[in-house]
């Protein structure tokens, strides 16, 4: 019994390894660093400019909202460094899935892909329903009243919507088959639609700038009261105005802020799945990532400051905040040039929604863990073709039937757990001997949990390492003063172990901040003790792993400032996760549960790694996905710098 539960542990975190010496990839290699700037930016870059600002300002932050969007950057630029660092790592299909499938386990990785599929799919549907609602809007609602009288859907409960959106569902299909059509097509159209955007972003900014007045960012209560020319009380000022001023609503109201804006940022992460499509992903892929999300930045800062500047805050349209804007100036007839710009932003936001579902199920398919069959790439168009049909044709039935409100909140489940756990991921191979681009030393990672030993050497040319022991005896006092400066496995083991321990202390840290942080800050004795006591194990955590010697594996880049940077973006995330209400995480353990089942019936029994028999490290590629497979180490002359 316990032998079985021991082999059954073992098959939950068995790592693929990698071999960057096998065939070259089916993909088409023809995305240019241009190409992946311009897919980050159409992806994150959406409605959220056009929209979210007006929110963020009218309720929560007044002004201060550029300082809002400054943290909100801040705080996803931790999570694109770690991403950046991985696609130079891994410049193979599969972003945050195959990044934790190779560093912490099988059962991770599944968990990552299927949450990602998740997000990807309602987030293609919510935004094609937000294409149609705005191209609604610009008919005068003669769509949505011509289906509510012939089609109207009255189903109890809230699941459906209120009529079947037809213009939601052709839009999908449609950009379903550009897909499927080709990788180059794709980003040409995603290309100008992202050109168009931002040539009216610009206008928008520029504008703000021309017609804007600074006194709007000093506001007293008299110039709202004089505004609304009404008797007050008390109570409404406080609630629609605040205090007046650049900040109304104090350092609660950034914070807050702050965290909506979070979203915004969210989509950079399609650039990581496009690995095996880049020309050179081992420096584009870092190169696009950290300049999309500067681009975003000065998009969303600049948008946010016109709109603050061009009309008091407390009169903005949480709905329609630009045209109300423009109309407030004088430019009423601006509105149509932001409604196409919005337009061409819901569509660059579909693509970048659409375009790395089918990625990561192909990934996911190859790799044993989804049914095979979607791991088949076309010939000739060079994409996972029922992959593409397979997804598209789901997100467009959520989006023809489904009230999506209800269901938005679980992308952000899925995209904040990947975004920690690529973070730890950076962080556990950062301590580990040996190099992800040599075949022997990955073996070195593979068998790291295990405890198995190693033969140490350079490859098959025969020469010693000289980076000193792999092997020594574990004892406390290398926890903190290590014997070398270089990793072991000793020293690997700690780091692992020491960041599964501290990743559960900042789980419980974050869920009692979320649910107790009245009482923290009413002095509760028991909640302020709780969270000292939590704090200081954490950083006994951190001290640990800083200690530890880090990895001199030459990169094209690395993540600045470890292990404080990753361990901060897992704090941030995760207590992001914890700000989610308890339906969205019933709705989260019903999508799990199907997922493992999905997993436990055929997927832990058809992985790749299930079927090497008794040569675990020995790989053949298969007919059916002629997938890169492992079969020993390469020599070293085989593998070159920097080549995937």
């Amino acid at each position: 019994m316990a032998n079985k539960l021991s082999n059954f542990g073992k098959a939950l975190l068995r790592r693929r390894p990698l071999n960057f010496n096998s065939e070259e990839t089916q993909f088409a290699r023809c995305l240019s660093t241009l190409d992946l700037i311009a897919l980050g930016v159409g992806s994150t870059l959406g409605a959220g400019v056009y929209v979210l600002a007006g929110e963020v300002a009218r309720d929560k932050a007044g002004p201060a909202i550029v300082l809002c969007f400054l943290i909100a950057a801040l705080s996803s630029m931790l999570a694109g460094l770690c991403y950046a660092e991985f696609g130079a790592r891994v410049p193979k299909t599969g972003s945050a899935y195959l990044y934790s499938y190779v560093t912490v386990g099988e059962i991770w990785a599944f968990i990552t892909g299927w949450n990602l599929i998740l997000s990807y799919v309602i987030g293609t549907a919510s935004v094609a329903r937000a294409w149609s609602s705005t191209f609604d809007n610009l008919v005068e609602q003669k769509i949505s009243n011509f289906f509510k009288a012939s089609m109207a859907m009255k189903v109890p409960g809230g699941v459906l919507a209120d009529y079947p959106d037809l213009f939601a569902l052709i839009l999908i299909l449609l950009l379903t088959g550009l897909l499927a059509f080709g990788v180059n097509e794709s980003a040409l159209v995603n290309k100008i639609f992202t050109g168009i955007n931002l040539v009216v972003l610009s206008f928008i900014i520029i504008s703000g700038f021309v017609k804007g007045d600074t006194t709007n960012w000093n506001l007293t209560e008299e110039d709202y009261r004089l505004s609304l020319s009404l008797s007050l009380s008390p109570l409404r000022v406080e609630k629609e105005f605040g205090a007046g001023g650049f900040v109304p609503f104090g350092l609660a109201g950034v914070l807050s802020g702050a965290a909506t804006c979070f979203y915004a940022f969210v989509g950079f992460d399609c650039i990581a799945t496009t690995s095996e499509e880049a020309k050179n992903p081992m420096r584009s892929i870092p190169i696009g990532i950290v300049a999309s999300l500067l681009i975003c930045f000065f998009a969303y800062f600049g948008v946010s400051a016109a709109l603050t500047m061009m009309m008091p805050y407390y009169q903005l349209d949480t709905q329609s905040p630009l045209p109300e804007a423009f109309t407030h100036v004088g430019w009423a007839p601006a509105r149509y040039i932001v409604a196409v710009g919005s337009l061409c932003a819901l569509s660059t936001s579909l693509l970048g929604s659409m375009f790395p579902m089918p990625r990561v199920i192909y990934a996911m398919a190859e790799d044993g863990l989804l049914f095979r069959i979607l791991s088949r790439i076309n010939a000739r168009t060079k994409t996972p073709l029922l992959a593409t049909i397979v997804s598209g044709i789901v997100a467009a039935l959520m989006a023809f039937l489904f009230d999506l409100a209800a269901l938005v909140d679980l992308m952000s489940i899925g995209t904040l757990l990947a975004y920690s756990l690529v973070a730890i991921c950076v962080l556990i191979l950062r301590y580990q001997p040996g190099t992800l681009n040599s075949s022997s030393q990955t073996e070195k990672l593979v068998e790291l949990v295990e405890g198995e030993k190693v033969a140490v050497s350079g490859g098959d040319s025969g020469e010693e390492m000289d980076d000193g022991p792999l092997e020594e005896s574990f004892s406390i006092k290398l926890l903190f003063s290590p014997s070398g400066k270089t990793p072991t496995q000793t020293s690997g083991t700690i780091v692992y172990a020491t960041t599964a321990i501290i990743s559960v202390l900042i789980t419980v840290l974050c869920i009692v901040l979320a649910n107790c942080l009245p009482m923290l800050l009413d002095g509760h004795a028991a909640v302020i003790l709780t969270c000292v006591i939590l704090g200081l194990l954490c950083i006994m955590c951190v001290i640990i792993i800083w200690r530890q010697p880090e990895s001199r594996e030459a990169l094209t880049f690395k993540v600045p400032l470890l292990p404080w940077l990753p361990l901060f973006s897992v704090f941030v995330n995760i207590y992001l996760m914890m700000q989610l209400d308890m339906g969205t995480w019933i709705r989260f353990t019903v999508w799990m549960v199907v997922g493992f089942a999905i997993y436990f019936f055929y997927g832990i029994r058809n992985s790749s790694e299930s079927t090497k028999g008794s040569s675990p490290r020995k790989y053949e590629p298969t007919l059916q996905t002629k997938s890169p497979i492992y079969r020993g180490a390469p020599d070293d002359s085989d593998v070159e710098a920097g080549s995937p």
